[in-house]
């Protein structure tokens, strides 16, 4: 079990967290929970996700599991900073769709005081790192690494393999493109 350790949190102490794994490990449901605790502790809060996944929701950020919250789309990371009216709380999902402005964005935020919290996934269908995703990983102060079951031999599982052949980095999809496997599995169902 994952226990949080943030230092008190009076309004001049902002920070990055930063939950990251393969598809189908929990990071949104993970993102939401946290907001979800804020929310209770009525903290004021705004969640964001970018404009291309529009998986389940125009509106809403929506885990696999159907957990949602609302949350607002932006195009470009900048347009966060715009959008930001001073929320304690500050959540982004899907992290590695964004440009690389996200980790200037993320650190202008924290050192505003916020509580910045982020979901996205570390690698790439290939096992490549992601977008914006090596270097908010570096930036953050907490780092989570949520992790899948290889939904070949039961594993834990840290890679996305993509199942359609589409080269393009980016696809948006879920189970209808991507499952999770474990290294070894991984490296079996590439070669």
């Amino acid at each position: 079990m994952f226990l949080e350790q943030f230092p008190s949190e009076g309004r001049q102490n902002g920070w990055i967290e930063v939950v990251c794994g393969s598809m189908f490990s929990g990071k949104t449901e993970e993102l939401i929970r946290r907001i979800r605790r804020a929310e209770f502790a009525n903290q004021s809060l705004i969640m964001f996700k970018p404009e291309i996944d529009n998986r389940y929701s125009k509106d809403k950020v929506v885990s696999h599991q159907g957990t949602a919250f609302q949350a607002i789309l932006v195009k470009k990371s900048s347009e966060i900073l715009e959008k930001w009216n001073g929320e304690l709380v500050v959540a982004i999902d899907e992290a590695q769709f964004f440009d690389d402005d996200l980790v200037d964005v993320c650190n202008q935020l924290a050192n505003r005081g916020a509580r910045v919290i982020l979901a996205g996934l570390d690698m790439d269908f290939q096992g490549v790192p992601f977008g914006p995703m090596p270097k908010l990983l570096a930036a953050a102060e907490y780092v989570s690494k949520v992790h899948a079951i290889c939904v070949s031999c039961g594993n834990l599982a840290q890679f996305s393999h993509r199942t359609v052949e589409e080269s393009e980095q980016v696809l948006v999809g879920a189970v209808d493109k991507y499952r999770p496997l474990c290294r070894s599995c991984y490296c079996k169902a590439t070669l």
